[in-house]
């Protein structure tokens, strides 16, 4: 591969805006950890935030860091990514995701990052030549599996808590998941922070390999790339974003104690199976169709079918909107940086 001439400055300045994005990742997804602890009164959201951002960050010492490899390496070709590559990337993920917290929509952050990263690359090849199909059509397949596998995962764990405490009232089942609850999410947050906090170490390696600095052996990566990367997501979800939290945990379907432990479960699941594949699954997808899982495993009825729309039509915008604003943004960078 050839590297590039890029001054420190502009590298420091990349890696900062990389992880302005990360942190903004926590902000806006960090409401998937806690909106179903939150919606049942299990912790209040102050103890919430602090919970979920401490096991985002604990998720460091559990995954192999094979998602950061499919981002970094995966997606598009590395040849062609330089700086102004990534920082259009960057900024058109940061851009997408603000417009959606503002919005109360809870959209992808994962699949915003991959949407930036292939419009500012086909923006400078002017076509679709550099994707990489085998990572990049994984990815958009994975937008339709991960809400499927998050739905039926949490659609089942409702069914079989449903038999197991058949011959109890709910609110004697509810009992026996006031501590499930907590672990439930604890097991979703670690699954989010391992997955999201991996998409910007691969920003942050490709930059490197362009530059020079590592090449695609891991061992190359410095390690702390990897700890200021689960730092600023844990930080960001500490911070949370309130607007989306009232969305996931009050408006697709009312959540209890048993129905929100086996949402985070399944989402957990998911979120788990994923990373262990080196899979860069969307957080959302998954917690968001394991939500409406348990919500039909009660009731259809029960979920709000109309806002489930609204968030799959926010969910299939969502990469080539970002894509668009990072193509414009790479040009501004070609300008300035």
């Amino acid at each position: 591969m050839e590297h590039l001439t890029i001054s420190f400055w502009s590298l420091a300045l990349l890696i900062a805006v990389a992880l302005a994005f990360d942190f903004m990742n926590g902000f806006h997804d960090g409401a998937n950890s806690i909106s179903t602890i939150v919606a049942t009164g299990a912790l209040t959201p102050k103890q919430a935030v602090l919970f979920a951002a401490f096991f985002n960050f604990a998720a460091l010492w559990i995954f192999q860091l094979k998602v950061a490899a499919t981002i970094g390496k995966g997606t598009v070709d590395p040849m062609l990514v330089d700086h102004y590559v990534i920082f259009g990337a960057l900024m058109g993920a940061l851009a997408w995701n603000i417009i959606t917290w503002y919005y109360g929509i809870p959209s992808s952050s994962s699949h915003a990052l991959v949407g930036g990263l292939v419009g500012a690359t086909v923006a400078k090849a002017g076509g679709l030549a550099p994707i990489l199909w085998s990572g990049f059509g994984k990815i958009l397949i994975f937008i339709v599996i991960s809400p499927l596998v998050g739905f039926f995962i949490g659609g089942l764990l409702m069914v079989l808590v449903a038999w197991v405490f058949r011959n109890q009232s709910p609110s004697q089942a509810g009992r026996w998941f006031k501590t499930g609850q907590l672990v439930a999410a604890a097991a979703y947050s670690i699954g989010h922070g391992g997955n999201d906090a991996q998409k910007t170490i691969g920003i942050i390696w490709l930059l490197m390999i362009t530059a020079g600095i590592a090449t695609t052996d891991v061992e190359t990566l410095p390690m702390w790339v990897v700890y200021s990367c689960y730092f600023a997501i844990a930080w960001g979800t500490y911070l949370g974003g309130w607007r989306i939290v009232k969305t996931m945990g009050t408006k697709i379907t009312r959540l209890t104690s048993v129905s929100g432990s086996c949402a985070s479960m399944g989402g957990a699941i998911s979120l788990g199976l994923a990373t262990i594949g080196g899979i860069p699954v969307s957080t959302t997808h998954t917690i968001t169709g394991a939500i409406v899982g348990v919500g039909t495993a009660q009731d259809v009825r029960a979920v709000r079918w109309a806002i489930t729309f609204n968030l799959v039509a926010a969910w299939v915008l969502t990469i080539p909107a970002s894509g668009l604003i990072a193509a414009l943004f790479w040009y501004v960078g070609r300008s300035f940086l």
